[in-house]
């Protein structure tokens, strides 16, 4: 990858990328070149998309800089639709991507009948990652926390995304004194980066971030608050409880519990044990 993230390398050759309304964009010509094999990969995709029209609903008209310099527009798929395309290019290279997502599919299906193997994916996930089994546990009982936090906000009228981080930043900064987004900040992860800020966390951290979501869980079942504005209220409370905590910490332990390492950093994770 270039530090311009303009494009990322797959078996030596290029594929040119673009970054657009929040997430990446891939070259659907450079995709084909590289797993169809062809001289002549624009043909091919002309070839293509002909065969499968729908194709072209999967597809973006983005500008692309070429190889001379000036930038075009190109027809990119998202990463969601780079797999769809995929499925469609009968090739040798191709092979190995769609068996990993009829496995995929197969996992998937697997886990709704039966839910303790999703959480027993997530544990490989981490543990193939480097993270220590304690960390792992932390991880994995905060999502159940979150979980039960999200349903309890669904319960009171919370429906939106967009509202559930306005409430998950008011206990972040009450908890921490920063939002997600300042907190990610603080840890050198880029806006553009899917990396989620727990996954960065410390055990201290983790620990002070589920006292905060597991408190204005209570404290929401307690007064059931009817409107987004008294579950603001409660979410402020809730953290406010993990931020008095994690200051009392702090005095004790003569450190800050906020930390600025991350695992993007630090691949062998020591530092967040």
């Amino acid at each position: 990858m270039n530090k311009n993230n303009k494009f990322i390398i797959f078996e030596s050759k290029q594929i040119r990328r673009v970054w657009h309304k929040g997430e990446w964009f891939f070259s659907v010509v450079d995709i084909v070149e590289v797993l169809a094999e062809s001289i002549s990969p624009r043909q091919y995709w002309g070839v293509l998309k002909g065969r499968e029209p729908q194709l072209l609903t999967i597809c973006l008209q983005l500008k692309l800089e070429s190889s001379d310099g000036k930038k075009y527009s190109t027809d990119c798929v998202n990463l969601k639709n780079a797999f769809r395309l995929i499925q469609s290019i009968p090739s040798k290279k191709a092979e190995p991507f769609k068996m990993w997502l009829a496995q995929v599919g197969k996992d998937r299906i697997d886990e709704i009948e039966n839910p303790e193997l999703a959480q027993e994916r997530m544990k490989q996930i981490y543990e193939q990652k480097g993270y220590p089994k304690d960390w792992i546990d932390k991880r994995l009982r905060g999502m159940a926390i979150r979980q039960n936090l999200t349903d309890e906000w669904k319960k009171r009228g919370v429906e939106t995304q967009n509202d559930f981080a306005i409430l998950t930043a008011e206990i972040s900064k009450a908890t921490f004194g920063m939002t997600p987004s300042e907190y990610k900040k603080i840890k050198n992860i880029s806006s553009k980066s899917k990396a989620n800020l727990r996954d960065n966390m410390t055990d201290l951290e983790l620990i002070f971030s589920m006292l905060g979501e597991r408190v204005t869980t209570e404290i929401s079942q307690e007064e059931k608050p009817d409107t987004f504005v008294k579950n603001k209220k409660v979410a402020k409370r809730g953290g406010g409880v993990a931020g008095k905590a994690r200051k009392n910490a702090e005095k004790e332990i003569g450190k800050s519990v906020i930390s600025k390492n991350n695992y993007l950093g630090n691949k062998k994770i020591k530092k967040l044990k």
